[in-house]
């Protein structure tokens, strides 16, 4: 007899059990999704899995064959799930709805999602304490009706979902709400007045809500994929032409052996470096830094690229360089700032000339008696509202000599305790490393920048370094 009563009852529950296995399962699925991907725009999918397992999960629970297979215990926990998941529900829904909109209409739901918040704790902590769990639904219901309208209206009128939705299309979407919404009104109309609604129609109005909601979310996801696969392409390019306007190579000179290392912390950078040669035995060695990273940084790189045309007939002066380069991207420069250094060789002669705008100091190391000094002749960074000078200060060259420009991308990178790389050991490396032409001092100095980082640090800042040795 308790056979064909068990097997009775597991006829009557199988629709419910199907169905909330479906829900379940579609739930970690979506999770599933969201985990691989792990992109922005995939939260709206952990939402619309916590969502359909949650409705799942309360068609199992109130499941009589559920409860007869489970062990007793179960039947402690299940009003408690059942009452949670009743108000929890409405939260979970208000943040998908949420993700889905902007501007006044975002806070409004934010709005919402307090309200369900709070009318959850309420509900369930009411429970807790009196046992009843009914006592708020009848608010969690009708807070429920007013999102559900608000967001029909804003779908079905083209101004407002153009306003305040993020969806480009929504006519799935809109489909989906208004059948939901149909049978959420029938099944509120009808329970009231002692008609019955099979819990399938319940679950095939959510169903048909759950596949409007994925379907739409997977097109948001498909399209942001799309936008950022054409960005990055842009990126490519823009990085293949950034690359274009730095040297190919580095100058051949008689009397110098040099060395430039640029490693940009995105796809394309605000460091930017220009050897201006002269003739056989001068040449000039310009390195700025342009505040900020990526794309408007890299814009403002190119732009010097231009502006050091204006200061071609003033190789030789290092002061003329910089006053032209800081006039001519004054107007341009729409609140950023860049730090420039510009140094004038004469291999010939053995004399080299240098200036700076706010940038870090030319390092100058003395064979003849082992000494590193450091060389600033700053101005103010151009971009600053202020007009300056540009000292500039002469410097005697002699065989074995080593002069290093870099961007303050080298000296920034901290260790795990906190310490800069700073000058200090960047000297105590090139000190250790006399001996070693420019290009392997240039390779050393950032095998050690990488090992004073912890563990798979990412790059903080654009690197430029340019190793001069006069031999």
């Amino acid at each position: 007899m308790d056979a064909q009563n068990a097997l009775a009852t597991l006829s009557g529950d199988l629709i419910d059990i199907i169905s909330g296995t479906f829900f379940v399962v579609v739930g970690l699925m979506a999770f599933s999704i969201a985990a691989i991907r792990r992109r922005s725009g995939m939260r709206i999918l952990v939402w619309l899995g916590l969502l359909s397992a949650m409705f799942g999960a309360n068609l199992l629970v109130q499941s009589p064959s559920i409860a007869l297979a489970l062990p007793r215990a179960f039947g402690f926990l299940r009003p408690y799930l059942v009452t949670a998941i009743a108000y929890l529900t409405l939260v979970v829904g208000a943040l998908v709805f949420r993700e889905l909109t902007v501007g006044g209409l975002r806070r409004l739901f934010n709005v919402w999602l307090i309200a369900a918040v709070a009318i959850a704790v309420a509900g369930i902590g009411w429970f807790l304490i009196s046992g009843s769990g009914d006592t708020f639904i009848v608010y969690n219901q009708l807070l429920a009706a007013a999102g559900l309208a608000i967001m029909v209206v804003t779908l079905s009128v083209p101004k407002l979902s153009k306003r305040y939705l993020i969806l480009s299309r929504h006519r799935v979407l809109t489909v989906g709400m208004l059948i939901f919404g149909a049978e959420a009104l029938y099944a509120n109309i009808a329970r009231p007045l002692n008609y019955s609604v099979p819990n399938l129609v319940t679950s095939l109005g959510f169903a048909v809500l759950l596949l409007a909601f994925g379907y739409t979310a997977l097109d948001m996801i498909v399209t942001n994929e799309r936008r950022l696969l054409s960005i990055d392409k842009e990126l490519e390019i823009a990085r293949q032409l950034q690359f274009s306007i730095l040297p190919a190579s580095v100058p051949e000179v008689p009397d110098l052996r040099i060395a430039a290392s640029y490693l940009p912390m995105t796809a394309v950078a605000g460091d930017f470096y220009q050897f201006v040669r002269i003739d056989q035995h001068r040449v000039g060695f310009l390195v700025a830094d342009v505040s900020g990273h990526g794309v408007p940084a890299a814009l403002i790189a190119s732009m010097i690229k231009v502006a050091m045309h204006s200061a071609d007939g003033y190789a030789h002066d290092p002061s003329e360089v910089l006053r032209c380069l800081g006039s001519t991207l004054s107007g341009e420069l729409r609140g950023q700032f860049v730090s420039a250094a510009y140094l004038w060789i004469d291999g010939e002669r053995r004399t080299a000339r240098y200036s700076a705008a706010g940038h870090p100091p030319l390092l100058c190391w003395r064979a003849a008696d082992g000494a590193l000094a450091h060389i600033e002749s700053n101005g103010l960074l151009f971009g600053v509202p202020v007009d300056s000078d540009y000292p500039a200060c002469s410097i005697a060259l002699a065989s074995g000599d080593r002069l290093l420009l870099y961007t303050d991308g080298f000296t920034e990178p901290e260790n795990s305790a906190g310490e800069s790389f700073g000058d200090r050991k960047l000297e105590e490396v090139v000190r250790n490393n006399q001996s070693s032409p420019a290009p392997e001092l240039a390779e050393r100095l950032l095998d050690e920048l990488r090992a004073w980082q912890p563990a798979g640090t990412t790059q903080q800042d654009d690197i430029t370094l340019i190793v001069i040795d006069v031999t």
